[in-house]
């Protein structure tokens, strides 16, 4: 009996490449996690089925012009999909706002204060949306190191929430502290976008056998946030090219990210800068809408593969609990949507972050039956002209912060 190539045997690695038309070299390659991976070599076919002859059949078909379609779906975890995600957005990830020596005052009961007594967060860089820490300091130990969403934010006063849900204690002044972003960020730049291409190959070595496409990039991704349950993630890829071997392409690639999945039971959602508890499920799909170039004489490589706008578009599920949302759909109204989640349910977690600062409503229905009526509403984020530095939020449609980027 032969052997049998089986899927967990199959490892998948990516390289970014230098440019169109240039694999990546063998060495520092990444193996990627996944649920399911599928790269696939597509070629145009052509047929003389309008051509008339005396024995009336068809005479010959042939190949033409070629791509590579690629599907990877995975859960979603802390740092394992984040070079996919910062090629999609067209920006690399980077680190974010910091500030030193601050004297920070702790108020509040849940939303929380957090009062500088001089310096201006604005200045300094922070946003809406980022996840932050207190340290350095005599800080209070239920305050130290804690992850800190920020929901409001003015010059001297970021308000907002620890995702752990855990409560801060007041004090303060205490002077000395650092405040910083954490992770890395990464959004889609109004300027200097980048253009990411990857090598990608899937090794069965049970069997042997390379497939290694090339000029690869990442089309889309759509995110599945349940109520309960896994955060997951589809890619979507295309490429220009693929060949095939008996031996592995990438030598010793890193071994795949190992932090926890994201669960939609840790973390945070934020509409319209309140915390919300009566949304249900999310589903948001993040659009680099890349295509393959037509074909050209001579060839069966297309040139190159051409983007579009970056778009973003989903859906959510809420608890029907008032009009609230409804009216926004109704007067056209534009909102903000901040969703956080957690690796596990320390106060200094691991996290990705997603924030969506102008988006609006587009539909607006509810169901029925013996139990909670569910209201569903698709919205369209729009890019935030309103954003950039010195103001409370970025200038993009879509922006990311993740801990192990």
């Amino acid at each position: 009996m032969p052997t049998i190539a089986q899927g967990i045997n199959k490892k998948i690695a990516f390289k970014r490449q230098t440019g169109v038309g240039v694999a990546a070299s063998v060495t520092g390659a990444q193996y990627l996690r996944r649920k399911q991976s599928v790269f696939t070599l597509k070629r145009d076919t052509y047929n003389t089925a309008d051509e008339i002859a005396s024995h009336q059949q068809l005479i010959s078909e042939r190949q033409g012009v070629q791509m590579v379609e690629g599907k990877l779906s995975g859960f979603l975890a802390p740092g394992a999909y984040s070079d996919w995600m910062a090629a999609l957005l067209r920006r690399d990830f980077s680190a974010g706002a910091s500030a030193t020596a601050v004297s920070i005052t702790v108020a509040g009961s849940g939303p929380y204060t957090l009062t500088r007594a001089a310096g201006s967060y604005l200045a300094d860089g922070f946003k809406i949306g980022d996840v932050i820490r207190l340290s350095v300091g005599s800080l209070n130990v239920a305050n130290l190191n804690k992850n800190f969403l920020i929901t409001g934010l003015t010059a001297t006063v970021a308000t907002g929430i620890p995702l752990n849900g855990v409560a801060l204690v007041a004090e303060g002044p205490v002077t000395g502290c650092t405040v910083s972003v954490q992770g890395k960020k990464t959004f889609t730049p109004a300027s200097g976008q980048t253009n990411v291409y990857y090598t990608v190959e899937e090794w069965a070595n049970d069997v042997s056998i390379s497939e290694l496409s090339k000029d690869v990039k990442v089309g889309q991704v759509a995110l599945k946030l349940p109520g309960s349950g896994n955060a997951e993630v589809d890619f979507t890829l295309v490429g220009l090219d693929q060949t095939t071997g008996a031996t592995q392409y990438f030598t010793t690639p890193t071994v795949e990210s190992s932090a926890n999945v994201l669960s939609t039971a840790t973390g945070a959602l934020i509409l319209n800068g309140v915390q919300n508890g009566i949304v249900t499920n999310i589903d948001l799909t993040i659009n680099g809408q890349e295509t393959p170039m037509d074909g050209v004489v001579g060839t069966n490589l297309r040139p190159d593969i051409f983007r579009k706008k970056f778009m973003v578009s989903g859906s959510f599920s809420a608890m029907l609990a008032d009009s609230t949302i409804d009216a926004m759909f109704r007067n056209e109204a534009e909102t903000t949507l901040v969703v956080a989640l957690t690796s596990d349910r320390t106060g200094n977690a691991d996290f990705v972050s997603l924030v969506l600062p102008r988006l609006k409503i587009k539909s607006s229905t509810t169901d029925d039956g013996e139990k909670g009526i569910v209201g569903t509403y698709e919205f369209t984020a729009l890019y935030n002209f309103a954003g950039g530095a010195g103001v409370n939020s970025e200038q993009t449609t879509l922006s990311i912060q993740d801990t192990l980027a």
